[in-house]
């Protein structure tokens, strides 16, 4: 009995290190501006932001020193703190998905993420594959 008790913690121990353990470094996040159009003169960019790590992130900052707009922006999509900017109210942003704002200003400014936070669950390549296929299957 206390064999199969061992043997069972340690099963669980393992799973858990195994599937929940992730460390998403800064270049997993992609960031992606394309021009959009001219909002009160100046060049309106839209910004994806991409999470290309298997697990999700939250609390993503953005450094944007100096970053200037005339296009106002809701504070829970990009709030400034100081020299940083919390995006999306710190939400958590998962496997291979987008976050989106725009602003207006030229030229385009180089947003750089500076910190995150990585969570859990982590998912396999395969579950994201599999996800992925399923999603263009939903544009059919």
């Amino acid at each position: 009995m206390e064999t199969a008790f061992k043997y069972l913690i340690s099963t669980i121990f393992l799973t858990l290190v195994i599937k929940g353990s992730c460390n998403c470094p800064l270049n997993s996040l992609q960031i992606v501006q394309r021009l959009q159009g001219q909002v009160q003169g100046k060049s309106q960019w839209i910004v994806s932001v991409i999470n290309h790590c298997n697990c999700p992130q939250s609390q993503i900052l953005l450094s944007c020193k100096g970053f200037q707009t005339v296009e106002g922006i809701n504070p829970t999509i990009l709030a400034k703190q100081g020299d940083n900017c919390l995006l999306y109210n710190g939400h958590a942003l998962y496997p291979n998905d987008i976050d989106e704002f725009a602003y207006a200003w030229d030229p385009s400014f180089p947003f750089v993420p500076i910190s995150s936070v990585t969570g859990s669950p982590c998912r396999s390549q395969n579950e994201i594959h599999d996800d992925m296929d399923f999603k263009g299957l939903e544009n059919l």
